[in-house]
């Protein structure tokens, strides 16, 4: 498995870590680069970020931030990429609530950020990592962007689906069920970071 993570609110994190979320909105960050943001990774770690705000952006109630561990990042899932689309239509990305935790607002404003009407959306599987990588936290780690290089594993990992297999395919079908007219886009890797 490459080793890279994909930075997401620790928040969503532990949604997708609980199974109460199963895809990934994202618009892109502002160091994307010149051609932007793409899913361009099959597989990839969860890289928790931590900001008090995020809580307000969901539709949780009675929740906390997952705890974080001083000067230390966790990397407490994994995902696999099943099907990545470009939602161009913001009737479908409202359609997609049932699967996310974010309010209705944050999406509309993803989807309409930088003036470009559109949201890159990610139906995945997740998995538990075990034992937990825990790495110390880097300056590389940092910026406005969606993926991150990571050292190469010092340990051997398992994963544990955090869905049953038919729990999934619910899951995937529902998306598959608002998604149906559009078509899925392929995976562009993208060069590592020097």
């Amino acid at each position: 498995m490459e080793s890279v993570a994909f930075k997401e609110w620790a928040i969503v994190c532990e949604a997708l870590g609980r199974g109460a979320q199963n895809i990934i909105l994202r618009k892109g960050g502002i160091a994307e680069g010149r051609e932007g943001f793409s899913f361009c990774h099959q597989q990839f770690f969860l890289f928790p970020t931590f900001f008090h705000e995020q809580i307000e952006k969901t539709r949780l109630n009675g929740v906390t931030i997952p705890g974080r561990r001083e000067g230390e990042i966790e990397l407490r899932f994994m995902a696999k990429l099943e099907i990545a689309k470009w939602i161009t239509s913001s009737e479908i990305a409202e359609s997609l609530e049932p699967l996310h935790i974010l309010k209705p607002e944050v999406v509309h404003e993803r989807f309409r950020y930088d003036g470009d009407s559109g949201l890159h959306v990610a139906f995945v599987r997740i998995f538990r990592v075990q034992p937990v990588w825990i790495l110390r936290a880097a300056k590389s780690f940092g910026g406005c962007r969606s993926w991150v290089d990571l050292p190469p594993p010092v340990a051997e990992f398992d994963f544990q689906p955090v869905l049953s297999e038919a729990a999934h395919e619910t899951k995937k079908k529902q998306f598959l069920e608002r998604t149906k007219d559009i078509v899925a886009q392929p995976i562009k890797p993208r060069a590592a970071a020097s």
